[in-house]
């Protein structure tokens, strides 16, 4: 009977492990996918959930999310979060507003197992909305370690009126 109780709680431990992790690693095979896959991680409508989960196995141990703003004394300044902060500090306001960021431009530079890529998005509340919110650069840095990318920084800038977006890293009309 011991035995019996014993690969029962074997077997429900699998199905729990088997439902909770799940194989991502062709989100991950080349820059595109993997670039598709963090965009799309983020991006929902209004009360959608987002796979945190997918989004987590996107990045390499110690990588960083860094937005770069003005501060409120003038100087443009930098924030730096793990993946983890990022969930906990944009999450909940992706899930109650709605935030789609779209790539419209990329231009990448690889060396070796390392790429630069700096990818113009525009970022709107709804896939139905015509008109972006907002627009900037992910500049975001990967490794390729033989059998996938990794995610190693996402360093990023809005646009704004002092720094609109270069016609360079703009999509050709």
């Amino acid at each position: 009977m011991k035995t019996v109780s014993i690969l029962i709680a074997c077997f429900f431990t699998f199905v729990i492990q088997a439902q909770t992790s799940r194989d991502y690693s062709d989100k991950v095979l080349t820059i595109d996918s993997t670039l598709e896959t963090l965009y799309s991680v983020i991006s929902g409508e209004k009360g959608e959930a987002r796979n945190w989960d997918l989004f987590n196995y996107l990045f390499k141990d110690g990588a960083q999310l860094i937005p770069s703003q003005k501060s409120k004394d003038g100087p443009i300044d930098v924030t730096y979060m793990s993946p983890q902060n990022y969930i906990d500090t944009a999450g909940t306001w992706l899930v109650e507003n709605g935030f789609f960021e779209k790539e419209i431009h990329r231009v990448e530079h690889t060396f070796g197992n390392i790429t630069q890529v700096f990818s113009t998005y525009e970022s709107y509340r709804s896939q139905k909305d015509e008109q972006p919110f907002a627009r900037g650069i992910n500049s975001i840095q990967l490794l390729n370690d033989g059998s996938r990318w990794w995610v190693v920084n996402i360093y990023w800038m809005q646009e704004t009126d002092e720094y609109p977006i270069p016609a360079k890293y703009l999509p050709s009309k």
